[in-house]
């Protein structure tokens, strides 16, 4: 067996809760300059990007990263980082931690849902989640869209003076700045990826593929990664577009989408799409692989210290 037995006890809520922030923590850590080139990748086009970088062009997600590090120094794959986890902190702790306490509530408790009451439950923990971690998200994707070049003066220079500008230029509003289209891509993105999980790994262990542990974990992570950009690539790049534009320049998402379509096509909508599962693939699997692990060893240290008591 790889990994930690599972518990003979099923984690708590509380124990999913503070695992599923912790793994997207860790998942984070690792993928950061993924979601970064994704985030520049999908810009790429935009009036005050283009204005900002001039002689400045990103090809491909390696090709972004070697070019950032070449022009902006190694520390700009991080930029955002701490809005990032903090982010996590509130966002995956709900709509991961969350997910099978909502789920047994659609299902009156049963313990095998069918696939509609999952897609319910994944839809409802996403749209939970950006109503809490919006400003987390729009201060993140602004900071990894922000250039850090000699001569170009940076828009914010700090995560929490990013909140406080943010307030006074924009009000309260610019916080929650693209809620609509965010909830949207988190109800799809949170239903794909944890119903495509499920699915897998009980497709899985019903025909004894493989047992439940580190290998299930990351075929299941794997495929469900894959599925979720197929599906959240499109509403993505117009969040992020939205998200990051300033005041004025798009006056809602689905105006900022037409724009795109009308200007640059439909390929524009799957801009950043190999650093899109790129990074999801690799986010879902270090993810996954830390939330199963993490909770088995919550549950362990607090039967432990139960049988101490």
């Amino acid at each position: 067996m790889v990994g930690l037995k599972p518990s003979d006890v099923p984690p708590t809520p509380s124990v999913k809760f503070l695992s599923a922030g912790t793994a997207a923590c860790i998942a984070d850590l690792f993928t950061f300059p993924l979601d970064t080139a994704k985030v520049r990748l999908q810009i790429q086009g935009e009036k005050a990007a283009v204005e900002a970088a001039k002689n400045i062009r990103y090809s491909g997600v390696f090709g972004t990263i070697a070019t950032m590090v070449k022009t902006e120094g190694p520390r700009s794959l991080y930029n955002g980082l701490v809005a990032g986890l903090q982010r996590q902190m509130a966002f995956a702790s709900i709509r991961i931690g969350l997910y099978d306490s909502v789920k047994q509530f659609y299902s009156n408790g049963k313990e095998s849902a069918g696939v509609g009451i999952k897609i319910l439950a994944g839809c409802t923990t996403g749209a939970m989640a950006v109503s809490v971690a919006q400003p987390t998200d729009v201060v993140k994707v602004r900071f990894q869209a922000q250039l850090t070049l000699k001569g170009v003066e940076r828009r914010y220079k700090g995560t929490m003076q990013a909140y406080k500008a943010i307030f006074r230029q924009e009000g309260i509003q610019g916080l929650w700045k693209g809620t609509l289209p965010n909830i949207t891509r988190n109800a799809i993105v949170n239903a794909a990826e944890l119903v495509t999980y499920d699915i897998i790994k009980e497709t899985i262990l019903k025909y004894k593929l493989l047992t439940d542990n580190l290998p299930c974990h990351f075929l299941s992570a794997f495929g469900a990664g894959f599925c979720t950009t197929i599906v959240a690539s499109p509403v993505d790049v117009v969040k992020t577009r939205y998200m990051n534009s300033p005041l004025g320049q798009y006056k809602s998402a689905i105006n900022c989408a037409w724009t795109m379509f009308t200007k640059e096509g439909p390929t524009a909508f799957y801009k950043g799409f190999v650093p899109s599962f790129l990074r999801l693939g690799s986010w879902n699997v270090v993810m996954f692989v830390s939330f199963e692990q993490l909770k088995r060893a919550m549950m362990m240290s607090k039967q432990s210290l139960e049988g101490t008591a």
